[in-house]
């Protein structure tokens, strides 16, 4: 199977694999940090226009499911035109959508802006398409560095990010805290030209083998036992992070922690992810990637049971936070590692968006669940609960994934 690199233009132009990572990862910062703030928009929102917890669950639930749905598209278009153009489009559109959210006074233009534009800009300009781009453009022996990087840079935006988007609302209001946050956002599209992909056409050339259409890539992989494992499993993930993300500074709030609390816990999960990430970037190298997925998806399911066992303390949520943080985002690179590892990177970019999909499917059944009980029962516990069993399932569906590279027929001399 052969892998276009990209390596030997890179060194001897400015765009270095250094430069490529660096400002792929401040990409992944700026485009992270905001969403991750979402949860702390939800309470000032809904007390300022009378809405129940899930008039603002149902558009963070829309966001997650439109970013899922538009990352194969977003995709297959950088795969076939380049990244560029996506990354710029993208990055526009993310930013229209939180500077419009300031103006959302009822819940239609709560899914118009916080839901779709903010969802479809996250396809378009998300650390996915930056980690699609490193599989690209780095050379191998950078690789397994720069996924974890670009994925802990994320992290690193949550991190700066949650106690900032608190201190904004607290001190400039939350409208204001959107404006600042979408002009912030627009910095992505100078950095989107490091991250210069080929076309097709001019990966089709490079490649020492027949070009593969995007139709034979699906269906290469959907017929793939391991690739289908892979993505059920990812579906935990995404219910896991955006239940947590939107509804656990509400939680705590509910338990009679400060909202200070809940910005700092959030922080040390972006903080901790740092490490994870990047640890999680370095062990898929030296490990299978099926065994440590399973045990990030355990670990991450035995921290959320521990928040319903243990005393609602600023010591434990702070033990949450560091644990969590740890399995964040880790489950990234191994991901990403194992899509490039069985299928080349062609079409890297599509086939994690589907993988992605999944993903996104979970964060809006995590949100959108969590809005629907508490306003039913008083109480995140069904969901929490829901979440530990998931955890668990995609602990077990990770271990039979085999991790070699899929079986191709090789073209025979006439």
């Amino acid at each position: 199977m052969s892998v276009v690199s990209n390596a030997r233009p890179l060194s001897a132009s400015w765009r270095t694999p250094l430069v490529v990572i660096l400002c792929g990862s401040l990409m992944g910062m700026l485009t992270f940090g905001p969403r991750s703030t979402f949860g702390f928009f939800l309470q000032p929102m809904s007390m300022e226009f009378s809405w129940g917890r899930d008039v603002f669950a149902l558009a963070v639930a829309i966001q997650n499911l439109l970013w899922g749905l538009g990352q194969p598209f977003a995709g297959a278009l950088a795969d076939r035109f380049g990244t560029v153009r996506v990354l710029c489009a993208g990055a526009v559109m993310y930013a229209a959508g939180l500077f419009l959210m300031r103006y959302a006074s009822t819940p239609l233009a709560l899914d118009l802006t916080a839901g779709v534009l903010v969802g479809f800009g996250l396809s378009g300009c998300s650390f996915n398409l930056v980690l699609s781009a490193f599989v690209k453009l780095v050379p191998e022996e950078w690789r397994g560095i720069a996924l974890g990087a670009g994925t802990a840079a994320g992290s690193f935006g949550q991190f700066l990010f949650a106690p900032f988007g608190v201190a904004l609302i607290d001190n400039v209001g939350w409208q204001s805290a959107l404006a600042i946050f979408a002009v912030m956002t627009l910095l992505v599209v100078p950095l989107a030209f490091a991250l210069k992909t080929p076309t097709a056409a001019a990966a089709d050339s490079a490649a020492a083998v027949p070009a593969q259409s995007l139709r034979h890539a699906l269906a290469e992989a959907f017929g793939h036992r391991s690739y289908v494992l892979l993505v059920l499993g990812f579906f935990t993930c995404g219910f896991q992070l955006a239940f947590i993300t939107v509804h656990l500074p509400s939680y705590l709030v509910d338990r009679g922690m400060s909202a200070q609390a809940g910005g700092w816990v959030i922080a040390a999960i972006g903080l901790f992810n740092i490490v994870g990430s990047i640890g999680a970037g370095y062990l898929s190298t030296r490990m299978p990637k099926r065994y440590l997925l399973s045990a990030i998806y355990f670990i991450r399911a035995l921290a959320s049971l521990s928040l319903l066992v243990f005393p609602v303390t600023l010591t434990n949520l702070l033990i949450f936070g560091v644990v969590t943080g740890l399995t964040w985002l880790s489950t990234v690179p191994p991901t990403s590692s194992l899509i490039s590892l069985m299928f080349g990177a062609r079409w890297m970019a599509t086939l994690y968006g589907f993988a992605f999909f999944s993903h996104q499917v979970g964060g809006f059944l995590g949100v959108l669940l969590g809005g629907i009980v508490f306003e039913k029962f008083g109480s995140y516990t069904p969901v929490w609960i829901l979440s530990i069993v998931f955890g668990v399932l995609s602990a077990l569906i990770n271990l039979p994934i085999v991790e070699k590279p899929v079986d191709r027929a090789v073209p025979q001399p006439a």
